[in-house]
């Protein structure tokens, strides 16, 4: 499918945010049609630097921003904030990640963006929020899980501190979902006719987003007990109750196969009663697993019953029970590791892979287009941006304006970088239309806002070095040089999530027999490399 046939096509997106929720967010936007511009500074967003595998290069970078185009801007400077204002006229959605006196002081706050553009719609994203007295506070993925109760959700016997399940950003990536959802709503009403809205969201809100179905609370307890931090005890008993309830549930789980694993979900009755008959079981709470068992004797009772379940399960092979469960309309599934499904046919048939050629790296296989659109899964157009690689056809295309040197873009301001060009070696890059932008993302110096705001702790730190270095620039462009621009936009306004923790050296003893099939060693393996 063409960019000019995508349900997007013709919207231009600025997205000054980075790290992750920001660029998530503006990056579907791209997958649906959107021309996304992304803003950086001259160091570039610092998700560039982060687990770097060259300078300015890195995976998790690509992994957020294909399909982009990237302008550098000094937004600390008065001719950088003068391009900028500029590229928001014309623009139909802003995104950004700044706490708000940055945003104001950079023309990015709501009245700012407005006053450019009445058209605009925007969005920021923060880490908690913008009242209430965590609203200055920076914070990333980590932090947001940790004030939502979402680093507890899947707390573990053997957990010493908490930590996040399977080490995943879940509040950056929720935020990003959001983030996405705003500025499709945004420009819907807007085409009704409606006033271009600001839309907020923050990590804390996604966090929570994702525990929506435990975050009920029926009447108003006001118990001062559950008021106040986390405390050893309360890990423990937390992790106690979690372990007791996946315990004693037979019919939601993962089971060991005489070869492999098996992933089973039985989410009504008729579906556990159908598997009771095929494992030649019994089971007084069929109608109800769930419930907390009325006192000990009936939990022994009902834990014994989960492991009949895995002693019948453990007597046949993965492929005899995915095809007896598939016969009886029973869901099921086999476990597989992540770096296997970029051969996956269902994962590559529905365009979930794609394959771009990042300059000076050569094929990248990552994340393809999550929307079909009429049948069809289009591959992103181009891979993720150089540093200011399309500064000279973003700033090219802006009117001069009254008070404006009478240069198409801004004038070079002292300490400003050219964006580097393409090594001799490089593929082409296909380059969109001058009316296809993509986001502007502000690098920070110093880490202040959020997923979201706040200064980030120790985890935070790790993840975003205060001052990035700059991409090393290429010895021999392969194409015209970009010319200069002004230096990097000020500190990112959403910091981002935590690094994750350095996975511990291989311990000893750990090593599964020589018995255990392939597929039990792997999961032994994954889970010792992931530091379990």
């Amino acid at each position: 499918m063409r960019l000019a046939d995508r349900p997007l096509a013709g919207v231009r997106v600025l997205d000054y945010a980075q790290y992750v929720a920001g660029p998530f967010a503006t990056m579907l936007l791209g997958d649906l049609g959107a021309d996304v511009v992304k803003v950086e500074p001259p160091t570039g967003d610092a998700w560039r630097h982060y687990n770097p595998h060259a300078p300015g290069e890195s995976t998790w970078f690509y992994a957020l921003n294909r399909g982009k185009r990237s302008v550098t801007l000094d937004l600390k400077t008065d001719e950088g904030r003068a391009a900028s204002a500029r590229l928001i006229a014309g623009a139909d959605a802003v995104v950004h990640n700044m706490p708000p006196e940055r945003a104001a002081r950079f023309g990015l706050d709501r009245e700012s963006v407005r006053t450019a553009n009445p058209r605009a719609v925007w969005s920021c994203v923060t880490a908690f929020g913008t009242e209430g007295p965590d609203a200055g506070r920076l914070g990333y993925d980590i932090i947001a899980q940790a004030l939502s109760g979402l680093l507890m959700a899947d707390a573990r016997p053997e957990d010493a501190v908490p930590r996040r399940s399977g080490g995943i950003a879940m509040a950056d990536l929720t935020a990003g979902l959001l983030t996405c959802i705003s500025v499709l709503a945004g420009v819907a009403g807007r085409e009704r006719g409606q006033q271009a809205p600001g839309v907020e969201v923050s990590l804390l809100g996604a966090a929570l987003a994702v525990q929506v179905q435990r975050f009920v609370r029926i009447g108003d307890s006001g118990d001062t007990a559950d008021q106040g931090p986390l405390t050893a005890p309360e890990l423990e008993h937390t992790a106690r109750t979690t372990a007791g309830a996946d315990r004693l549930e037979p019919y939601y789980r993962c089971y060991r196969t005489a070869d492999s694993f098996l992933a089973l979900a039985c989410l009504n009755t008729a579906q556990r009663r159908r598997l009771l008959g095929i494992l030649g079981l019994d089971d007084p709470w069929v109608a109800d697993p769930q419930a907390a068992p009325a006192d000990e004797a009936e939990r022994a009772v009902r834990a014994a019953l989960v492991d009949r379940f895995a002693a019948v399960f453990a007597t046949r092979p993965l492929d005899h029970w995915l095809s007896v469960l598939a016969e009886h309309d029973i869901p099921s599934g086999d476990v597989r590791l992540l770096r296997r499904l970029f051969d996956d046919r269902q994962v590559t048939v529905n365009g979930l892979v794609q394959t771009v050629r990042q300059p000076g790296v050569g094929p990248v296989q990552l994340l393809g287009n999550v929307f079909k659109i009429d049948g069809t899964a289009a591959p992103a157009a181009r891979p993720a941006p150089r540093l200011g690689e399309h500064s000279a056809e973003l700033l090219g295309e802006l009117p001069v304006t009254a008070g404006s040197t009478g240069a198409p873009g801004p004038t070079v301001t002292a300490g400003a970088t050219a964006a580097p060009g393409p090594t001799a070696s490089s593929p082409p890059v296909a380059h969109l239309s001058p009316r296809h932008t993509s986001d502007a993302s502000d690098a920070p110096e110093v880490p202040e806002a959020s997923e979201t705001a706040g200064t980030p702790g120790a985890h935070a730190a790790s993840a975003a070095p205060a001052t990035p270095a700059a991409p090393a620039t290429p010895a021999t462009p392969a194409a015209p040089a970009t010319p200069a621009t002004p230096a990097a936009l000020g500190t990112p306004g959403t910091p981002a999530h935590d690094a994750h923790p350095a996975h511990p050296a291989r311990a000893a003893g750990h090593s599964p027999p020589p018995a255990a099939a392939p597929a039990i060693r792997e999961l032994l393996d994954t889970a010792e490399r992931n530091g379990a």
